[in-house]
C-alpha cells in the first residue's frame, strides 16, 4: 500500500514538474511577442495568432490554462502593455504597481 501512494505522489510530482516547463514556454512566447510588439507593431497580433493555433492551444492546456477566447484577449492586452514577463513577475514591479493603486484608491 505504501508503493502505491508513494508512486502517485511522485506522479503528480512530476505533473507539476511538466506544468511549470509548459507556463515556462507561455512565458517565452510572451516575452517573444513583446519583442515583435516593440520591433515591428504586431505583437498582440502574434501572440493571438499563437495562442488559437494548435499547438498554442495545447501548450496552454498543458500548462493548466483554459484556452478561451477571454485568455486569447488577456494575453493580447498583456503583450500590448509592453512589460516583459521577468519585470511583470519581480517583486519590485508588484509593489511599484500595488503603492500606484493605493495612490489612485486616496485620490478618488
Amino acid at each position: 500500500m505504501l508503493d502505491s501512494i508513494d508512486s502517485t505522489a511522485f506522479n503528480f510530482e512530476q505533473g507539476q514538474r511538466a506544468r511549470k516547463l509548459f507556463a515556462a514556454v507561455v512565458l517565452a512566447a510572451l516575452d517573444d511577442a513583446i519583442a515583435d510588439d516593440k520591433k515591428y507593431g504586431n505583437g498582440p497580433d502574434q501572440i493571438a495568432r499563437w495562442a488559437r493555433s494548435r499547438d498554442g492551444r495545447e501548450v496552454l492546456s498543458c500548462a493548466g490554462i483554459d484556452p478561451n477566447e477571454r485568455v486569447v484577449k488577456g494575453l493580447m492586452e498583456f503583450v500590448s502593455k509592453g512589460v516583459r514577463t521577468s519585470v511583470a513577475l519581480s517583486r519590485e514591479e508588484s509593489e511599484r504597481r500595488h503603492a500606484l493603486e493605493m495612490e489612485q484608491a486616496e485620490a478618488a
